[in-house]
């Protein structure tokens, strides 16, 4: 199954989305928007930005 995002406004009032994987679990997570515009943009945008994106290891441990 594939994975889908979901729009929501959360108990502020504030416009959100989360990606779900096929099996329901949350893989990311976006800002609060101040209109669901904004909050629709910013889904498009990693839509149209994630598919190449890179990888960098920033962590500490090996």
């Amino acid at each position: 199954m594939a994975g889908k995002f979901v729009l929501f406004t959360d108990s502020t009032g504030m416009f959100r989305w989360r990606l779900k994987a096929g099996d329901g679990e949350i893989i990311a997570a976006s800002q609060a928007y101040d209109s669901k515009d904004s909050a629709q943009k910013g889904i498009d945008s990693v839509r149209s930005h994630a598919p190449g994106a890179e990888v960098i290891d920033d962590s500490v441990r090996a």
